[in-house]
Parts: structure tokens; C-alpha cells; sequence
């Protein structure tokens, strides 16, 4: 078994669907904008092993709180300074054991983003 995809309710669809473009390297999948009662877009990776729903919903937007959706990359030091530079608002490196590095973002949403390697 393994998970199919992660729904998010955003009260900001476009700028999510950037955020997951250009943090996550993720593309339009499937995009049901204009095709039924909500606009809907999975966003997704070329190999189909990550998938993140998002639903425009601005009456229920996301509020939660300790969850966070993480993504792998090469170089967590290289992609921190990459993402600073772009002038976004992360936390420090944290490396808590040998061999693991990671530093979280907030999408559009407020939903947490682990980037970790």
C-alpha cells in the first residue's frame, strides 16, 4: 500500500500551484479547473510517485497544525541557500543525527514543507 496523494484545501490555488512548481519541482498532472463544482489540480512528479491534490476551497482553507508534507532532495545545503536567495522565509538546517539535514518551509496555505535529505 502506499499513498496515492495528499489533499490540500487552499484559499490561494494559484499561488500553490507556483509554490509546488518551483519549491518542489512538481507539474500539472491532471487540472479540473472550470470542469465541475471546485477547481481541482493534482500536482505531481514525471515518475508518478508524488502527488499533491489541491482543492480551491476559500471558505475552508487549510488550519491545521503538526503535520508537514516532506520532500527529498541531493543537497539540502545547497537547495536552503537556493530557496534563501529566492527570498523565502525558512528555518535553519537542522541535523539532528549523522546523515540527515532538513529545514521546513510554509506553502501558500500554511501547511508545512520538509526538505530533507
Amino acid at each position: 500500500m502506499k499513498i496515492k496523494h495528499i489533499t490540500i484545501n487552499s484559499a490561494r490555488l494559484e499561488e500553490s500551484i507556483r509554490f509546488y512548481e518551483e519549491t518542489a519541482g512538481l507539474s500539472i498532472q491532471r487540472d479540473l479547473r472550470g470542469k465541475g463544482p471546485s477547481n481541482i489540480v493534482f500536482m505531481g512528479d514525471s515518475a508518478g510517485e508524488t502527488c499533491v491534490e489541491l482543492i480551491s476551497n476559500p471558505d475552508e482553507p487549510y488550519s491545521g497544525e503538526g503535520i508537514s508534507i516532506g520532500f527529498e532532495v541531493d543537497d539540502v545545503a545547497a537547495y536552503h541557500k537556493e530557496l534563501m536567495s529566492r527570498g523565502m522565509e525558512l528555518t535553519p538546517v537542522i541535523s539532528p543525527v549523522p546523515g540527515t539535514s532538513f529545514f521546513f518551509v510554509k506553502d501558500p496555505n500554511g501547511v508545512t514543507v520538509q526538505f530533507i535529505s
